[in-house]
């Protein structure tokens, strides 16, 4: 059982997203991710607060997320997606190893969202492979991409070759990574975020977050790109 010091919240929910790029069935890389959520829940339980899971499975939205990268054009699947994780207090994202790297259809998912959409948020990162030789895909690739998003990794990545779904270390690191991310779900870091220093972050004009649309329109930069003419100054 974990044992931590600090009181949580008592009675509190939190929404946990969960994405898997996973694209085979059954599929180990889907696993990894279903154990980790599984994990984070009971010990959240076991601190008195809940977790309700919401899974995204990326190979049912691989038509919408080919279509969003190229025209960026959001189906039904894609914005629920988005949504789900417009909501979530926290992530745990899992992805597959082809060639040395997360798969395109992983990677391609995240690289349409909105830049501002999981700022804060604490995530678990994961990965599963065939072979040992891909266990630092998580730290060098992954980390880097949920860096640029602004989110907060969990010290604790997860990987897990074909060898070590049978030992012990797989599950020990799941109960690290899913105690972590309870706290840091507990500590409502991204809300705090979003409430105190929001306009301090660089924001794209109507991305995720609403505050940062206020722009100046009465200037004769604006009139002249909507057809009218520059104001001019009065002369003596």
């Amino acid at each position: 059982m974990t044992n931590v010091s600090e009181h949580p919240p008592v009675g509190r929910t939190y929404q946990l997203a969960v994405v898997s790029g996973g694209t085979s069935d059954p599929s180990s890389t889907r696993l990894l991710a279903d154990r980790t959520a599984d994990r984070v829940a009971a010990i959240a339980r076991d601190r008195g607060t809940t977790v309700l899971i919401t899974t995204i499975s990326l190979r049912e939205l691989a038509s919408e997320i080919g279509t969003a990268i190229t025209s960026q054009l959001m189906g039904p699947r894609m914005t629920e997606a988005i949504k789900i994780l417009g909501r979530a207090d926290g992530l745990i994202v899992s992805a597959p190893v082809y060639k040395a790297g997360p798969s395109g259809l992983f990677t391609s998912f995240f690289h349409v969202l909105d830049n501002d959409l999981l700022i804060a948020k604490p995530v678990i990162l994961a990965a599963t492979a065939g072979t040992a030789r891909h266990a630092l895909v998580v730290d060098d690739q992954m980390r880097s991409l949920f860096a640029y998003l602004r989110t907060l990794s969990v010290p604790t990545s997860l990987f897990a070759a074909s060898e070590d779904w049978s030992g012990g270390d797989l599950t020990k690191r799941i109960d690290r990574a899913a105690t972590e991310l309870v706290l840091l779900m507990e500590a409502e870091f991204a809300r705090k975020i979003k409430d105190a220093s929001w306009h301090n972050y660089q924001h794209t004009y109507g991305s995720a977050g609403g505050n940062q649309t206020d722009i100046e329109l009465d200037t004769d930069l604006m009139r002249l790109a909507t057809g009218g003419s520059a104001r001019r100054e009065p002369t003596d």
